[in-house]
């Protein structure tokens, strides 16, 4: 888990400050409502094993659909 504190606000992005004083673009509209300068969040990032493999097998999918259309041979540019 990461910690950030809401330094600023710049357009579209809040300038987030790590704990060792770098700071970071973030997009606001992903902050949540209200959040404000000075606020204190924690960031936590899961995987997510089931979608993942969802994801592959749909990416799967289609590589083998493209080998069945490739008549094969070498490309002619």
């Amino acid at each position: 888990m990461a910690r950030f504190i809401i330094d600023r606000f710049e357009a579209q992005w809040a300038v987030l400050e790590t704990a060792d004083g770098k700071t970071i673009n973030y997009p606001r509209n992903l902050l949540p409502k209200g959040a404000k300068e000075g606020d204190v969040f924690d960031l936590n990032i899961d995987m997510n094993q089931k979608a993942s493999e969802e994801r592959k097998t749909n990416i799967k999918g289609i590589v083998d659909d493209l080998k069945k259309k490739d008549k094969g041979g070498d490309i002619q540019l």
